[in-house]
């Protein structure tokens, strides 16, 4: 068997699978989802070797037929393929979608976008900025890695919260996606894989895609956010991941959030087997409950180990497109000299005024919270008075709250739905590998109490009328999703 190949028995494939003539449909398209539903759960790691058909037959009590045309089925969808020397393995079907840009239409409540509206301290750090331009209009106006006090300030907030940082260690980018895409693009190589939490971050899962790689689902749970670390160590085993993109706190879209003991566990899982990780942590001072701040993911770990990238476009505005990247020295080196070949700097004007931000990012924080605390209560009695049948986990933090969506319509369709009465969402599986979550549906609360019942008001006129209606027949208006 190839190195990185390992298999799944038919006794373990069989357990996993369950009956299948508690199924749907015919058995082998029964089957041939399961398959697909473990897979997206990261119960079956991408990268494993199916069990020979007539093994499984024998395992599951029905015919080879059966079997042999689930496989076929699975491979005609790009979730298996047929590898000379490994027989059928699993894979994650490529996905490339198109996204186009947010609106700006006034008249369009935005609940695809969690990005609230500019933070109060925004405009009197542009001042400040302003008043400090004629100092660095003399110069040539390029700064590859960053401004030296942009570094300093964001070096000296990551030693504040227990990183030791120089400022060498920083590389300031144009927002965290693209403090990503420079990593991503950087040093992965085409056909690397990817592990990834499952649901994710859509923006992370398209990086990866266009730089030729393969995402590794492992399945996260905000109500056992801890058994990510198991489901991990499997999947690192038997994928043997390149890279991994991880948000230990508050992940978007499912909020969950690692203990410390968990992240600790998982950072020394991924250390040991060589993988990279891309540590994202944009969210990850927006906590909103007592539990307050965790240890970072990177302390404990040599530099090299991971890569943090974070920004200011939760915390303060998202027009504000200043982001950065903390790792080890050398390698923030080597990234910065891949930026400057991309793009000779950021905005000048912009990183004078992120760096009078992250020195005051304390006391913006502190007001975030509360308004964000505020607006998560309107949207979870709005949901609970007016879709009682939906489930709203209560999230600890971030932006958003991952809904659950009882039988019936899928979230595509009632994005689809929602599209023409002037409400944008999107729709679950944009979180996802191949076709999951599309029982999921995330709402940011990131939009003032008025428009936030509003906006919950048409959602539950729209479940209403595809229950008790034909099928919506209008398309989704297509999102970038942030």
């Amino acid at each position: 068997m190839p190195p990185g190949i390992e298999q799944s028995t038919a006794a373990e494939l069989a357990a996993l699978v369950g009956p299948l003539d508690e199924l749907p449909g015919p058995r082998y398209a029964g089957l041939a989802r399961r398959v697909r539903e473990l897979v997206a759960l990261g119960r079956l790691p991408v990268g494993t070797r199916l069990p020979a058909e007539r093994d499984l037959s024998a395992a599951l009590a029905v015919s080879r037929v059966t079997v042999a045309s689930a496989y076929r089925l699975l491979r005609e969808e790009g979730h298996a393929s047929t590898r000379h020397g490994a027989g059928t393995v699993v894979e994650a079907p490529s996905a490339d979608p198109v996204w186009h840009a947010p609106t700006t239409d006034p008249a369009v409540l935005d609940l695809a976008h969690a990005a609230p509206e500019a933070a109060p301290q925004l405009l009197p750090a542009y001042e400040q900025a302003l008043a400090r331009m004629p100092a660095v209009l003399a110069g040539h106006g390029y700064a590859p890695s960053g401004l030296p006090e942009l570094r300093a300030a964001v070096a000296d907030r990551y030693t504040a919260r227990g990183l030791p940082t120089d400022p060498e260690q920083v590389v300031v980018t144009a927002g965290t996606g693209d403090a990503t895409a420079l990593v991503v693009e950087t040093l992965l190589q085409p056909g690397d894989r990817v592990l990834v939490e499952h649901p994710t971050y859509p923006g992370a899962l398209g990086i990866v895609g266009a730089a030729g790689g393969r995402c590794v689902p492992v399945a996260v749970d905000a109500a056992d956010p801890d058994a990510v670390v198991g489901a991990a160590s499997i999947a690192v085993r038997q994928s043997s991941p390149r890279m991994a993109f991880l948000m230990p706190d508050f992940s978007n879209p499912s909020g969950a959030r690692l203990s410390a003991a968990g992240r600790r566990r998982l950072a020394a899982t991924l250390w040991q087997q060589g993988v990279l990780t891309v540590v994202d942590e944009v969210t990850a001072e927006l906590w909103l409950d007592d539990d307050g701040p965790l240890p970072l993911y990177a302390a404990g770990l040599p530099d090299a180990a991971t890569v943090t990238v974070g920004g200011l476009s939760k915390a303060v505005w998202g027009g504000l497109r200043i982001g950065w990247l903390r790792t080890d020295a050398a390698l923030a080196a080597s990234l910065g000299a891949a930026l400057g070949r991309r793009q000779l700097s950021v905005g000048i004007l912009d990183q004078l005024a992120a760096a009078v931000l992250v020195r005051d990012l304390d006391a913006v924080l502190a007001e975030r919270r509360a308004m964000l605390r505020e607006r998560r209560e309107v949207l979870l009695a709005e949901l609970a008075a007016r879709l009682p049948h939906w489930t709203a986990p209560r999230p600890s933090g971030g932006l958003s709250a991952w809904c659950g969506l009882p039988p019936g319509p899928g979230s595509a369709t009632l994005v689809a739905a929602a599209a023409p009465l002037g409400l944008v969402l999107a729709e679950g599986r944009a979180f996802g590998t191949g076709t999951a979550f599309d029982d999921h549906l995330r709402l940011p609360f990131t939009l003032p109490a008025g428009q936030l019942r509003s906006a919950v008001a048409t959602l539950a006129a729209v479940d209403v009328a595809l229950r008790t209606g034909p099928p919506a027949r209008s398309p989704a208006r297509p999102v970038t999703v942030v």
